[in-house]
Order: structure tokens, then C-alpha cells, then sequence
């Protein structure tokens, strides 16, 4: 670890966590099952959480991407997701599905198609969390139909009919086509911005610092500091210029 992450992880570690005033006085939400869902006016952004919430983390991620697994289970992913309860954070997804022509196979796209159709049911955030907890090996193309509709088991008032027929069906395939080619959009590089990325109130957290992803108290904290400090924090050395 150089000198400069080793000092900016010091001062976002040794900060006392708590949330800004800007929040406070709003209920939160119960669970995942509370948080208001939609799809962007993009077509392509899965939006989560309070829409007035101070802070906006965008996350791209492959389904398949074991980093995207180790973020979302031990990392950045718990802390983000209490934030988006406590309505500090507003959580947007871009759903790439890269990994299945590289590796072969098709659960990445088939995973998304699923996500999406998720979403309809107002499912979303729970079924990706059953996602990530349940994510085969990269190597195994695992999220075929049968795992994601045993796994859509997992959440409460998710099958059905409607569900099930998109899930077999790939309904969602243009979906999947468009949220893969934001990915590729969002640069800098022409295949993406790799996963996952972390893009806050619009600026990336740069690649040297990408070990802060899978630190839960770090980037918890992170999050918070850009809530109490919406024009300053920009200048830290944890950021990268506007992504735009």
C-alpha cells in the first residue's frame, strides 16, 4: 500500500462513522423489501433507494464477476446497502453481462434478464442480494433458468407466472443488450470501466484506490464523508475527476 492510500484509508477509518444531518429526521426503511425501486428514464439504470438522497452510488457489475460477489458480500455492498436504508444513499445499477463471451455461456445475460425481471415485481434488491449470496463459480456457467427460479424461491412473493415466462423466455434480452452497452459506454476503456466500479455523486473511485471496495468500513465511511461534505470532498485524493 503507498504512502497516500495508506493515510487516506487512515482518515476515513479513524472518522466516527455517523450519518449527516441531512438525513436525520426521515424514517427509514424496514428492509430491502421497503426500498422503492424503478428503471431510469436511460432505459438501462436500476435505481434503488430515496431519490432525494444526498448521495448517488452507482455500481457497475457483472453477474458473474466474482470481485462484484466479494463487494457485495464482505465489502463496500453491506455498507451501501444499510446507507440506502437509512436513505443517505440512492443505490443505481448498470448490469453488464461481458463475462459470458469471455467465458463462455450464457448466465450473465441470463442472470440480468432475471434482475429485471425482478424488478417488475418490485423484487429487485432482495433477488440480487439472493444473487450474489448464491453466485456459482466464475468458471461454471451456474444462473441457468432452473438456479435462478430455485434461487427466486428465496424471495417472498417473487414467482409467478409473469416472472417465471420472462425468466424462460429471456422477455428482458434488449434489456440485456442496452445494459451492456451502457457498461461499455461508461469508458474510459472501450470494453468498460471493468467490475465492479464505483462511480459517487458522479466521480469514479480510481483503480488505485479500488481496495477501499472491499473494505465495509471504509468505504462505509466514504460514503458518509461525501454526505457531510457534498462540495469539498471532491478535492480528496480518493477520486478521480468528473466521470461525464
Amino acid at each position: 500500500m503507498t504512502a497516500v492510500v495508506a493515510v487516506a484509508l487512515g482518515l476515513l477509518l479513524g472518522g466516527c462513522g455517523q450519518r449527516a444531518g441531512s438525513t436525520e429526521g426521515k424514517p427509514a426503511y424496514g428492509n430491502l423489501r421497503d426500498l422503492p425501486e424503478e428503471l431510469g428514464a436511460d432505459g438501462t439504470t436500476i435505481r434503488v433507494g430515496d431519490p432525494k438522497a444526498p448521495v448517488t452510488l452507482r455500481l457497475y457489475e457483472d453477474p458473474r464477476c466474482p470481485y462484484c460477489e466479494e463487494f457485495e458480500q464482505t465489502g463496500g455492498g453491506p455498507a451501501a446497502r444499510e446507507l440506502t436504508l437509512l436513505r443517505s444513499v440512492v443505490t443505481e445499477y448498470t448490469l453488464a453481462s461481458f463475462l459470458d463471451d469471455r467465458l463462455g455461456g450464457s448466465g450473465s445475460r441470463k442472470a440480468v434478464n432475471a434482475l429485471r425481471a425482478a424488478l417488475e415485481e418490485d423484487r429487485f434488491a432482495e433477488y440480487h442480494a439472493v444473487l450474489y449470496g448464491n453466485q456459482p463459480d466464475e468458471a461454471v456457467d451456474g444462473f441457468t433458468d432452473a438456479n435462478l427460479l430455485r434461487l427466486a424461491d428465496e424471495v417472498e412473493g417473487l414467482r409467478g407466472p409473469a416472472f417465471d415466462s420472462a425468466v424462460r423466455t429471456m422477455k428482458y434480452r434488449d434489456f440485456v443488450t442496452r445494459s451492456e452497452q451502457a457498461y461499455e459506454h461508461a469508458g474510459p476503456d472501450p470494453r468498460g470501466p471493468g467490475t465492479p466500479t464505483a462511480v459517487i455523486n458522479g466521480n469514479r473511485v480510481r483503480e488505485m484506490y479500488a481496495g477501499m471496495l472491499y473494505d465495509r468500513g471504509a468505504f462505509g465511511r466514504l460514503l458518509n464523508a461525501v454526505e457531510k461534505d457534498p462540495e469539498g470532498w471532491e478535492e480528496s485524493v480518493l477520486m478521480s475527476e468528473d466521470m461525464s
